[in-house]
């Protein structure tokens, strides 16, 4: 069955046969490595899209902003020029102090806080050391109708603050009065008062030592209630 047979030569015969099983080893040869590759290419495939999966950030991560709170504190209150050992509350901590003894509500069928102004002001720009200064109080009924209001002095406040704020004084610490004063002001009408400041620090309830203030800069400001007034500056020298 191996020896050729045919008119032609044996080694013909024998070179076909051999041609033949080396184009057949080429094809297989192809045929594996095309399934080698396909097989191996798959594998990569998902292998890349496995790692892929693995680094993309989950859908349900939420990322947010650091959120701790970098609120500063309030500045301290300086001397502004004297007047150690007086109250030592900054701005802020006196308006809180001075609603919880004059910020009342006010009274129904009175005059809304909005239909009026207060302003506070000092009667000349510098006092010399030793004289009292002295406030004019004023508040307008800026509404459009008449309307009463208590002005009594127990709801007025007039306060002396240091240029950086710190508060020194109010007329309501040590002489609390809750004596009422009603007054019915048209629109536009004015109702003043005055008010005179010993030079001296004070705490609410007059319990601390009230101690005279240097020469320096200061500011006054009026309240009423909940409304109070922009700062008036003045000077003792």
């Amino acid at each position: 069955m191996l020896e050729p047979n045919g008119p032609l030569p044996p080694e013909i015969y024998w070179r076909r046969r051999a041609l033949a099983i080396g184009g057949a080893v080429v094809v297989i040869g192809l045929v594996v490595w095309l399934v080698v590759s396909l097989a191996g290419g798959g594998s990569q495939d998902s292998e890349s899209t496995a790692a892929s999966a693995s680094l993309a950030p989950s859908a349900a991560t939420t990322y947010r902003p650091d959120a701790s709170a970098t609120g500063g504190s309030a500045p301290a209150g300086g001397s502004g020029g004297g007047g150690g050992g007086g109250d030592t509350a900054s701005s802020s901590s006196a308006t809180s102090t001075t609603a919880t003894t004059s910020a009342a509500p006010v009274a129904p069928g009175q005059c809304a806080d909005q239909s009026l102004a207060v302003k506070a002001s000092p009667d000349q720009p510098s006092y010399p050391a030793g004289q009292e200064p002295a406030f004019t109080v004023v508040v307008t009924n800026i509404g459009t109708s008449a309307c009463e209001r208590d002005l009594g002095s127990g709801l007025q406040q007039v306060l002396v603050y240091t240029l950086e704020g710190q508060r020194l004084w109010s007329n309501v610490d040590c002489f609390p009065t809750t004596t009422p004063d009603i007054r019915t002001l048209q629109p536009g009408e004015q109702a003043p008062f005055a008010v005179k400041w010993s030079a001296t620090t004070s705490e609410p309830g007059c319990a601390a030592p009230r101690n005279p203030v240097g020469p320096g800069g200061y500011s006054v400001v009026g309240q009423l209630g909940q409304l109070r007034s922009a700062p008036e500056t003045f000077n003792i020298t």
